[in-house]
């Protein structure tokens, strides 16, 4: 699990309607609302500036948060929706899911490869090619895995890494129910180029002996 949450600063908020949601807005604040876990909805305001600098960072949709209000016990909360102004693109209303320990969430968690360096198809030149750097997986909120990791220390050059070869955190399952590919080890890009110019060669070299075969036919004609 995650060494630490983030925090997200944030303070009640007393009124609801539009006509508090602009006065919010206009004080540098962007309105939103914490519902579940058997709890009534409870409505706060964001810093502008903060909640911006977040979203610049990405991964704001499967973060999990540890909401600070004054007055008010810590909520592990995560993102469930940002509604944006359609002309600028910028917040306009955040909804957020407060979170049990036992609540069971789907989450995007980062893709971490060991084994690059006894890897026998990087070694003979290959490249690793990432499919995935991230894999779709339900998690109890008490329990996110900070990532996973993927052992590449035995594939070859053309051979995949799947999830079925991944060996998953306790509690935690894929989305997908298929066997997907995370990665791969590809040839590498020169030796691609050189097959297909073998195989261009070979072709011309057919054509113009056939070409000259021919031409001998016509002169002995």
């Amino acid at each position: 699990m995650a060494d630490e949450i983030p925090n997200l600063i944030a303070e009640a908020r007393s009124r609801t309607g539009k006509g508090a949601a602009r006065s919010a807005r206009r004080n540098g604040m962007v309105p939103g609302v914490v519902y579940g876990g058997g709890v009534n909805p409870f409505p706060i305001n964001i810093p502008y500036n903060g909640l911006l600098k977040r979203l610049k960072a990405g991964r704001f949709l499967s973060t999990l948060f540890n909401l600070k209000v004054e007055g008010q016990d810590d909520v592990r909360i995560i993102c469930r929706d940002v509604q944006r102004d359609v002309v600028k693109d910028l917040p306009t209303h955040v909804d957020f899911l407060r979170l049990r320990r036992n609540t069971r969430i789907n989450l995007f968690i980062q893709v971490q490869f060991v084994g690059e360096e006894n890897c026998p198809g990087l070694r003979k030149g290959g490249v690793l090619t990432v499919v995935r750097p991230e894999v779709e997986l339900m998690v109890t909120a008490s329990d996110i895995p900070e990532n996973i990791e993927v052992d590449i220390s035995t594939l070859e050059v053309g051979d995949a890494a799947t999830i079925s070869s991944v060996k998953l955190p306790s509690g935690t399952k894929a989305i997908i129910e298929r066997d997907f590919v995370i990665a791969t080890v590809q040839a590498p890009s020169s030796l691609k180029s050189s097959d297909t110019e073998d195989d261009d060669g070979e072709e011309v070299t057919d054509g113009e002996e056939e070409t000259s075969e021919e031409t001998e036919e016509q002169t002995e004609d």
